[in-house]
């Protein structure tokens, strides 16, 4: 049996451009096979300014990952005195991961953020290939159902804070449906001015509204 289907991994992430920023979020459910192994999973990560990774997956290479481009950008921004853009990032995971084409990371991301050329967001897959999403974008079990939502309701010109209704929409969908989803849901919104983790008491009030 091959490495891939040893190891058995879900979760849900979505990501979405709106008008004036770009929406991260996920669920906390962390399982192995049937096993729910934590309730409160971290899947979101900032590395740089405005930047941020939704990881899905084994959690030790995403960290790992995780871990090795947050020092890039921090040296690249040391030495050129500004920020690496989305693209050099995604370009970077990217070729780190087809490096690893034998021994692969068994992960996919989602690298979202803003910088002098605007607002992107990249999915890359384990062996390193990288999809540049005009608006849209789930990884992970849950990422049809999230798809149903994202697809039916999208629009380019939406607010950021309607931007992250949707986005908790969309996960809660997935996870009345997708076993390996579940628990609490974060998320990041990123803008020209900052990078902001949204409050569990607004995620809460936009939950129960949906219920």
């Amino acid at each position: 049996m091959e490495m891939k289907e040893m190891i058995k991994k879900g979760t849900t992430t979505v990501g979405l451009i709106c008008d004036g920023g770009v929406v991260l979020a996920s669920e906390k459910r962390a399982t192995m096979g049937s096993f729910i192994a934590s309730k409160a999973a971290k899947k979101i990560y900032q590395v740089d300014d405005r930047v941020g990774i939704t990881t899905a997956g084994v959690v030790g290479d995403a960290q790992t990952l995780i871990r090795a481009i947050s020092v890039e950008a921090k040296l690249y921004r040391i030495r050129r005195q500004e920020s690496m853009t989305v693209r050099a990032i995604t370009t970077l995971l990217s070729n780190v991961l087809s490096a690893q084409r034998i021994f692969p990371y068994i992960v996919q991301l989602l690298v979202g953020g803003i910088d002098r050329n605007g607002a992107h967001i990249y999915s890359i897959d384990p062996f390193g290939g990288n999809t540049a999403e005009r608006d849209i974008a789930a990884t992970g079990s849950g990422s049809p159902i999230a798809y149903g939502v994202l697809e039916d309701r999208y629009s380019p010109d939406l607010s950021v804070d309607d931007g992250i209704a949707l986005a908790i929409q969309s996960l809660h969908s997935a996870m009345k449906r997708d076993s390996a989803s579940g628990e609490e849901i974060e998320v990041v919104a990123i803008t020209k001015e900052k990078y902001e983790e949204v409050s569990e008491d607004k995620i809460k009030s936009i939950r129960e509204s949906l219920n």
